[in-house]
């Protein structure tokens, strides 16, 4: 979560007791005068996490009292799994609806990923400022990608589903595999397409009498010594972390969870 202060982003951090989700509580508080935004993923990336209905409301309720812009990253919308709601939070009523700017695309609930094609959704007065910045800084859609997004969006959206269902599939594998692995511990993510692993023990270790100092040492001795690529999570500001994905086949999946977890095994 990030908040906007005299024009700079401050980083408010979420934990895994609150399943890797900021509070409405916790935005209030580092909220000041010079506050112009907040900025919210959900679906997330890197943790697969969903924020509820009544998150986003308490969330919305903190928007409308400090007179604030919500930028709502909805990246991940069509993949959503257990049940779960995904929910706008520009949808939550007048206030918050024009304070909300929803941001969207079409790599990943249409695997367009390289068609470099997105859009957004605020009131005409930020939509003009945004395209005032936005046609002297790139120019990637062109008409091929924008007919190929209109027949996405108005389609038949079985493929969408089709693929939603074999991501759930693989994230039900690839979870109750992880959260038996020694020295790591997991929430079960409910959205996206990833596993966002916590190594605070697998950190108290050494792997063949070398220190494990963050992540991306984790990230280093997998690709060299058991070419499995994981992306270390010291960026997201979880160094303590890596993210794996399931976006890959179910074979592929179950051959990198098993050199991890020879690895974790080899951790004394």
């Amino acid at each position: 979560m990030v908040k906007m202060a005299d024009g700079v982003p401050v980083i408010v951090y979420a934990t895994k007791e609150t399943h890797y989700k900021v509070t409405a509580e916790q935005i209030e508080a580092a909220c000041t005068e010079k506050t112009k935004a907040v900025i919210i993923n959900s679906p997330s990336n890197p943790t697969g996490m969903i924020y509820s209905r009544q998150e986003l409301s308490a969330i919305a309720d903190v928007a409308v009292r400090k007179d604030i812009y919500v930028v709502s990253d909805e990246m991940y919308e069509n993949l959503v799994y257990d049940g779960e709601e995904q929910v706008s939070i520009a949808s939550l009523g007048p206030e918050i609806y024009e304070r909300t700017i929803t941001c969207s695309g079409f790599s990943k609930g249409y695997a367009m990923t390289g068609w470099r094609l997105g859009y957004t959704g605020s009131s005409k007065d930020i939509a003009k400022l945004m395209g005032a910045i936005q046609s002297h800084a790139t120019s990637n859609p062109n008409s091929i990608a924008q007919k190929a997004a209109e027949e996405a969006l108005n389609g038949p959206q079985d493929s969408v589903e089709m693929m939603r269902q074999k991501f759930d599939e693989r994230r039900k594998y690839m979870y109750n595999r992880v959260k038996d692995f020694p020295h790591v511990d997991v929430v079960e993510p409910k959205g996206a397409f990833y596993v966002f692993v916590d190594l605070t023990d697998a950190l108290t270790k050494t792997y063949h009498g070398h220190p494990l100092y963050d992540g991306a040492e984790v990230a280093r001795f997998l690709i060299e010594d058991y070419a499995v690529a994981v992306i270390p999570c010291g960026d997201f500001g979880f160094p303590n972390n890596i993210r794996l994905s399931y976006a890959i086949s179910n074979e592929d999946i179950a051959k990198g969870l098993d050199r991890i977890e020879s690895f974790l095994k080899e951790l004394k």
